[in-house]
């Protein structure tokens, strides 16, 4: 099942979909459920589904699709978590995932324009696989962490590298406007039982720049999910980015930058196909 958060005729609502329409589950949900993330905290989509099964429906493509959680109360991603990509960037091998901060504000949903910044002129693609918390805990051990998984969706972690760059920090770069692409829908997780046969591809303008399966991750998820949350307790809607392949444009020769009118898609087998089109910043 998949399910997405979007604005149709200036209201925001979510619901999931049934062919090339979007069941409206907010306007018989909202009431109790003001959006997609606190209807994961009180449990089964798909019995939300079923007590929505009649609600209005509007075309997929009249709808403004938002980042799949528009709210996540914490956003984690992970750094160098492919062999390909730590390789590409010299880093060293480590015992323990390298994990950064995104902020929810930074995120745009299918569609919309990813923002190149005034400031930068180095601006990079990553597609990943995200990960969207249903049930919360701390000390989730590897062998219950998929169980705490509400579903997939995929990922452009889009970097302004010459921010990143500053420090050896990542929050400037990885947290400017328009640069966290997320949707189109989540996959609800009981269609992939397995996330580790997934394969995660990058395209620009047509090119294939990225493609890998998701087996080749150093710290898969449950390791990922174990780790997080022996430090923070996760949340429901909480949302972890599990890392790019190798393949950025900042370690091509030359460099494959992002420029206005490039067209970015993230394709992940079984998840979906995320675009979005660079634009520059309008400030």
């Amino acid at each position: 099942m998949k399910w997405t958060s979007y604005i149709a005729d200036g209201r925001a609502s979510y619901g999931f979909l049934d062919g090339e329409e979007i069941v409206d589950a907010g306007a018989v949900l909202s009431d109790r459920h003001p959006d997609l993330k606190s209807l994961i905290e009180v449990g089964s989509l798909i019995e939300a589904a079923y007590e929505a099964k009649n609600a209005a429906r509007i075309a997929l493509a009249d709808a403004q699709l938002l980042p799949v959680i528009p709210n996540p109360g914490k956003i984690f991603c992970v750094g160098h978590n492919y062999e390909s990509h730590r390789q590409e960037t010299g880093r060293d091998k480590t015992e323990f995932p390298s994990i950064f901060t995104r902020f929810a504000d930074s995120q745009i949903g299918h569609g919309s324009p990813l923002i190149l910044p005034k400031v930068s002129t180095m601006f990079d693609f990553e597609g990943e696989l995200a990960i969207v918390i249903g049930e919360g805990g701390r000390a989730i051990s590897e062998g219950d962490a998929l169980s705490h998984v509400a579903g997939y969706a995929c990922y452009n972690d889009a970097s302004v590298r010459d921010w990143q760059w500053h420090t050896r920090q990542f929050t400037p770069g990885k947290n400017f406007p328009g640069t966290g692409a997320f949707g189109p829908w989540l996959v609800t997780a009981d269609e992939i039982p397995d996330p580790t046969t997934l394969s995660v591809t990058t395209r620009v303008n047509g090119e294939t720049l990225q493609s890998q399966p998701t087996s080749d991750m150093i710290f898969p998820i449950p390791t990922i999910i174990a780790y997080v949350s022996a430090f923070t307790p996760l949340s429901p809607g909480d949302v972890i980015a599990t890392g790019t392949p190798g393949g950025v444009g900042a370690k091509r020769q030359p460099p494959r930058w992002l420029m206005a009118g490039d067209v970015v898609e993230i394709d992940i087998t079984g998840v979906g196909l995320l675009v979005n089109k660079v634009e520059n910043e309008g400030l």
